[in-house]
């Protein structure tokens, strides 16, 4: 696929397609990303995951893997911050990257999942509903609560798989290796697996409270 110049936000956690990501935006270099983005078309940037270092002040090790996220909302508080919230939309490859100057940029490929020859639909529908178990488990232990209603899966089964990574309530760790799979199938069955481990360990400590 075509190679493009993207503006790039590593954080400290990823992003992964059909999520919200609210962001709170400080530091001068992002300011001017956030305005020059909002002046394209498509207001878009891309997150990736830092490896290894820290989001301010650069200097850190960003993966090769991320997604593109479109500005849905913005605003500025009274003391300069700018509030901005976004959606992951579809993933990306990083082919290279380029110097900040002032913020970092890359040259990007579009990355789609492979195509699975079989239909996930009933899988997703499982899933969805082992998260929401989860999740419950969860916050019984003071997670967030995850409000099912405002929730619409997609019938691609390929965002839907994005959207149940979003929801679960896993790690940055096993999000990022999730968002990396190369198709649907493979994304839900690893998903299932560590759903699985989340519920052990939340039960585990339910019950020794």
């Amino acid at each position: 696929m075509d190679e493009y110049r993207l503006p790039m936000f590593p954080l400290g956690t990823p992003l992964v397609p059909g999520s919200l990501l609210p962001l709170q935006i400080f530091e001068p270099r992002y300011q001017q990303m956030m305005t020059d983005v909002l002046e394209q078309v498509d207001p878009e940037f891309g997150v990736v995951l830092i490896e290894r270092g820290h989001e301010v002040g650069g200097g850190d090790i960003r993966s090769m893997a991320g997604t593109v996220a479109r500005i849905v909302e913005t605003q500025t508080a009274p003391d300069g911050r700018r509030m901005v919230l976004a959606l992951g939309i579809r993933r990306l490859r990083v082919h290279e990257w380029l110097p900040d100057q002032p913020y970092p940029v890359a040259l990007v490929n579009n990355w789609p999942d492979d195509l699975s020859p079989r239909d996930d639909s009933e899988v997703v529908n499982r899933l969805f509903e082992k998260v929401i178990e989860v999740s419950s488990l969860f916050e019984k232990l003071g997670g967030p609560p995850l409000r099912v209603a405002d929730i619409e899966l997609s019938a691609d089964a390929s965002f839907a798989s994005f959207q149940l990574v979003a929801l679960a309530p896993i790690g940055p760790a096993d999000r990022q290796r999730l968002l990396v799979c190369e198709d649907p199938a493979n994304r839900l069955e690893l998903l299932e697996t560590a759903l699985g481990d989340v519920e052990a360990a939340c039960r585990f400590r339910l019950q020794s409270e």
